[in-house]
């Protein structure tokens, strides 16, 4: 006997329409400059940690870059609050652009300090005449 053969009836697919939400343009722009304005300033904080930290390296040359490297991570606690008092509002920045900030402020200021307490840079920033 032959069989018969089953037809497969397909089903209507629901049908679905992507509506993007409305892109300001503008407003992307301007935080965007907002966040690189913070982010110079940031970068300037970084140099004069730099090279407050490595006059505390060169004062305390056993225990130096622990108090430096401990000022450098207490700054980054109240850079917040820092910031504010600039009169930046940080609060309209987004949390992961202003981790990588304070990232970049603790690698350039201790990089920098490093730089500095090292030759040929020792003569120049120091304590004796």
């Amino acid at each position: 006997m032959a069989r018969r053969q089953r037809r497969i009836v397909e089903e209507k697919e629901e049908e679905y329409e992507f509506t993007p939400s409305e892109f300001d343009e503008r407003e992307f722009i301007l935080k965007d400059i907002y966040g690189t304005k913070v982010l110079f300033v940031i970068t300037g904080l970084a140099v004069l940690m730099g090279i407050i930290g490595s006059f505390i390296c060169k004062a305390n040359a056993d225990i130096g870059w622990i108090i430096a490297t401990l000022v450098a991570l207490l700054f980054v606690l109240i850079m917040k609050r820092l910031l504010m008092l600039m009169g930046f509002r940080a609060d309209l920045l987004e949390m992961k652009t202003l981790l990588m900030d304070y990232l970049l402020f603790l690698m350039l200021a201790l990089g920098l300090c490093i730089v500095l307490i090292n030759p040929p840079f020792v003569g120049v920033l120091s304590f004796a005449p």
